[in-house]
């Protein structure tokens, strides 16, 4: 699996047309914020589509003070940008699954030439015993066994 050079400028120019279409029309939350104005349950948005369909039965029950056309609309807005959310999760997901997938595969092969230079470096290969000293102290408290890392 590889992108191209052009792939991964088309995700650029795609992500970059997202951002310059929302920044203008949407909201950064300090965390505080975010506390405070919490996302409603899923029961919770039961509730406002319920009350949705009653306001439009009944218009003359709606308290003056609500201004229902803006209700309307943040109301619309709010599951447009819920599908483009999902769809969005959906894609981070992915990108986090590959990259899960090629981050073990790399561990995998660095701790394969980690065995070899620490072989090499008990056969007196020329500068084998420096890399391995030096890879040796990136692990840490961690020593290889025969086949896997183990808690020192």
């Amino acid at each position: 699996m590889n992108f191209s050079d052009k792939e991964l400028n088309e995700l650029d120019a795609h992500i970059q047309g997202i951002q310059n279409i929302i920044k203008a029309k949407t909201f950064a939350l300090s965390s505080e914020q975010r506390i405070h104005y919490s996302d409603i349950a899923d029961r919770n948005k039961q509730i406002v589509d319920q009350v949705i369909t009653y306001m439009g039965k009944h218009p003359k029950w709606v308290p003056n003070f609500i201004d229902k056309e803006e209700f309307d609309r943040d109301y619309l807005v709010g599951k447009h940008i819920e599908a483009r959310i999902t769809l969005l999760q959906e894609l981070t997901q992915q990108l986090i699954d590959t990259k899960t997938l090629l981050d073990h595969d790399n561990y995998n092969n660095t701790l394969s030439f980690y065995r070899m230079v620490r072989y090499y470096a008990t056969k007196n290969e020329p500068g084998a015993h420096t890399v391995y000293q030096d890879i040796k102290k990136l692990f840490g408290n961690v020593i290889m066994d025969e086949n896997m890392m183990v808690a020192d």
